[in-house]
């Protein structure tokens, strides 16, 4: 909320990173614990990665989107996003940022942290790890506000499905990294 009323310079997503950070250490928590390692080795990690990646992506495009402007009539806002048309200076700048704050800092701050911390205060049962996974991907949703309803929808599915992958490996953030790395937004 303090991003759309521009009280955030540049994004959400080195607050929370540090605000994490600081939390783990507190706690004396290493990121390895919440997810930070290879999912069994380098070739496995990559390999999954771009294969999640291109489906990820293959979703969005054949299905999620597609039937979000149908049923809600609208495009995702993509305004933010003009600005680099044409520039490939702004565009590279646009890329490194992804890499690390989409991909790197989404990752370590919405799976690897909101996860952990949700499933925490839940006793990490099956079922608080069920709780977690959708609790946070509706606020992962949410903070995308600034792409308009079917963006807010499109990349909560995207970090709900994320979330799955980051479980279904062993909570390793590895493999949900490559595939936002893959993407500019």
């Amino acid at each position: 909320m303090a991003d759309s009323r521009r009280l955030i310079p540049f994004s959400k997503t080195l607050f929370l990173l540090l605000f994490a950070w600081i939390s783990l250490w507190v706690r004396r928590i290493v990121w390895r614990r919440v997810g930070l390692k290879l999912y069994r080795n380098w070739k496995t990690s990559i390999a999954l990665g771009i294969a999640a990646g291109v489906l990820l992506e293959a979703l969005e495009l054949f299905v999620t989107q597609p039937l979000l402007v149908k049923w809600l009539g609208k495009h995702p806002d993509l305004e933010v996003f003009r600005a680099l048309h044409g520039n490939l200076k702004w565009t590279l700048i646009a890329l490194t940022g992804a890499w690390t704050l989409a991909a790197f800092g989404e990752e370590m701050v919405y799976r690897g942290y909101l996860m952990n911390r949700v499933a925490d205060l839940l006793n990490r049962t099956r079922t608080a790890w069920i709780a977690s996974l959708f609790a946070v991907h509706i606020a992962f949703g949410l903070a995308h506000a600034y792409r308009g309803s079917t963006g807010i929808i499109d990349e909560g599915l995207s970090g709900l499905l994320l979330g799955v992958i980051y479980l279904r490996t062993g909570r390793d953030l590895s493999v949900p990294i490559i595939p936002r790395s893959l993407r500019l937004d």
